[in-house]
């Protein structure tokens, strides 16, 4: 299924003679440089317009930082900080690298939006599969906060946010830094894994139990695996652009499974933090993870999949 190289092989050809190991070391701290810049700015300035405006949060005993980002309005502020990522994406490869932000989707300097579709649809059959082993685990779900008439009026602003989130996070893990990596490195153990380890890290939760971040850990690394896949077999950021955009609408918008992040969501379980799971539940927690990011695998890469991806093999 993963056996032909020639749409990667031209994916990493796009990189020109400027991607160098220096410059891509650069390039990456002015990125980092402009999401915590950005970070800074919207979620300070969120705050204090907030606290101007009295709103109230059910946080604010913790704090009113924590506070507002706990609130509906303080997730959507957290999600426009992302676009700091692009900006300095922007500036790293015009003025870093001398290329088009646009040369980071593909050979074809287009996103592939078959791709992108194949990844959002398989990523939510596989995410409603997980709810439902994750029901039979712990059928804990209650009603979330928000009404029924509140969510669709925030609809299209949380799924056009979480792509922004989403889009920013494939554009410089599996974009910049894996196609940059790949042009200096031959081995995937470099250009492969070292952007998958370090997206895996950015999820480290200091609040869970040392079992159950294991078990997020395993599952995130094994969903970057499966992006950085996507981008392999395709050469196009398109099918990862798709699947990491469903996967995150997933507990959004329809079951959270962390309290951080449940002000959208239509339906809330017990809190990945909670201290009463125990290193059982995390281990099976861990195993359906896996298991639906094979499924897929499968039904992305598979041969005969309806839903399998194409090759983004650029201009002859």
């Amino acid at each position: 299924m993963i056996s032909d190289p020639t749409a990667f092989e031209r994916y990493r050809d796009t990189a020109g003679e400027k991607t160098t190991l220096p410059r891509l070391v650069i390039g990456t701290a002015v990125v980092v440089l402009f999401w915590v810049a950005i970070t800074l700015v919207v979620v300070l300035g969120g705050t204090y317009l907030a606290i101007i405006w009295q709103l109230s949060f059910d946080g604010l005993t913790a704090g009113p930082i924590q506070g507002f980002l706990a609130s509906p309005i303080g997730v959507l502020t957290a999600l426009t900080s992302f676009a700091g990522i692009w900006i300095g994406l922007w500036v790293a490869m015009r003025f870093i690298h001398g290329e088009p932000l646009t040369a980071l989707f593909g050979p074809s300097r287009r996103v592939s939006w078959p791709g992108f579709l194949k990844g959002l649809i398989a990523v939510l059959i596989t995410s409603a599969l997980s709810e439902i082993l994750l029901y039979w685990l712990q059928p804990e779900i209650a009603r979330g906060a928000i009404s029924l008439s509140t969510w669709l009026l925030f609809l299209i602003p949380i799924v056009a946010l979480t792509l922004l989130q989403t889009s920013s996070e494939e554009m410089l893990f599996r974009g910049y830094l894996l196609r940059g990596l790949a042009r200096r490195f031959e081995s995937p153990y470099v250009w492969a894994l070292l952007p998958a380890i370090v997206f895996t890290s950015l999820h480290w939760s200091p609040g869970s139990t040392p079992w159950m971040t294991a078990s997020v850990l395993a599952s995130i690394a094994a969903f970057a695996l499966l992006l950085t896949l996507l981008v392999y077999v395709t050469g196009n950021l398109g099918a990862a652009f798709g699947a990491h955009l469903g996967n995150n609408l997933t507990g959004f918008l329809l079951i959270s499974h962390q309290q951080s992040y449940n002000s959208f969501a239509l339906f809330t379980a017990k809190p990945l933090e909670s201290p009463d799971l125990t290193s059982t539940d995390a281990a099976i927690i861990a195993a359906i993870g896996i298991a639906c990011t094979l499924l897929t695998i499968l039904l992305l890469l598979h041969p005969r999949s309806p839903l399998k991806v194409e090759p983004d093999l650029g201009h002859s």
